[in-house]
């Protein structure tokens, strides 16, 4: 398998996690676990598990002007990107930030267009208007909401904070992969995300009953830590080694299809000739906006 089809393939399997992870982080909060309290988990953890992996690797020495850069990807990929979308996902539905996240790529098409000069083609904008009308047709018309959402427009609006951050760290964290390994970075991120959100989250972490946990909680919170938080970021990470920013961003429109496929598979709902329309719109707008733009030849 050449590079790029893994690279998709990392992609694909990255969006797969997300997908899932709506709704088993929904699950955990705010009973188990508050929002900010939950992401010190997700950081703390991921650090840990990155740190232990980088023993068993050569150390790189990072070059002065990265720190920067290094720091913001944290900032903006690990603590900002994270802590909205959790809270919104405690106020809101997972079906709400299914829906209101499909606007990452949209933002990441003009975040890149203004930072990394990416020219925007006309078929990577209807690739993302398909994706787009697909992931609004399958959450407007075909998925319940669920009742334990108190303050929806605000989760809203937060997701839209999670949307434009998470674009902001694929634009930042592009310099770096082409220099550094996926491990060192994710060391040096989740070390600085771990500092970073220690005062924010302390209170909330603490108050978890940790002793009396039940084996669901003890494997969701595995799942969160390790598939949401390691194994997705590694794959996006390499992922980025032969994708555009923009490329990666448009395999949010997959959340959606995948999330409700996880539905239908635990018994918590059914597929309807509806979802199969809003799934064939979305998949389309992924090849469209992921396809390289064959060269042109020069004619003799």
């Amino acid at each position: 398998m050449n590079p790029r089809a893994l690279a998709l393939l990392a992609a694909t399997a990255a969006s797969a996690i997300y997908g899932i992870n709506h709704t088993i982080a929904k699950g955990l909060m705010p009973d188990i676990i508050g929002s900010y309290g939950f992401i010190l988990l997700r950081v703390s953890g991921a650090a840990c598990l990155f740190w232990i992996i980088g023993l068993f690797y050569k150390s790189e020495k990072i070059e002065r002007k990265d720190w920067f850069r290094i720091i913001a990807c944290a900032f903006f990929g690990m603590v900002l990107n994270m802590n909205m979308f959790f809270k919104g996902l405690e106020l809101s539905t997972p079906i709400n930030s299914s829906v209101v996240i499909t606007l990452s790529p949209v933002l990441l098409l003009a975040l890149s267009a203004i930072f990394l000069k990416e020219k925007i083609t006309w078929m990577k904008a209807v690739g993302i208007g398909l994706g787009l009308a697909g992931a609004l047709v399958l959450i407007l018309f075909g998925i319940k909401t669920q009742p334990n959402a108190p303050n929806i427009p605000l989760g809203n609006v937060l997701f839209i904070i999670n949307a434009a951050s998470y674009s902001f760290y694929l634009i930042f964290v592009k310099a770096l992969v082409a220099k550094y390994s996926s491990i060192t970075l994710m060391k040096m991120f989740f070390l600085f995300a771990f500092l970073i959100n220690l005062p924010i989250g302390f209170n909330q972490f603490m108050e978890v009953d940790w002793i009396g946990l039940d084996f669901q909680a003890i494997w969701q919170m595995a799942f969160v830590v390790i598939g949401t938080t390691v194994l997705t970021y590694l794959f996006n990470i390499y992922a980025l080694k032969q994708l555009s920013p923009s490329t990666i961003g448009a395999f949010i429109y997959l959340q959606p299809v995948l999330a409700a496929t996880f539905a239908i598979l635990a018994g918590a709902d059914k597929l309807t000739p509806l979802r199969i329309i809003a799934a064939v719109l979305i998949f389309t707008g992924v090849f469209l906006s992921t396809r390289k733009a064959k060269p042109k030849t020069s004619k003799v």
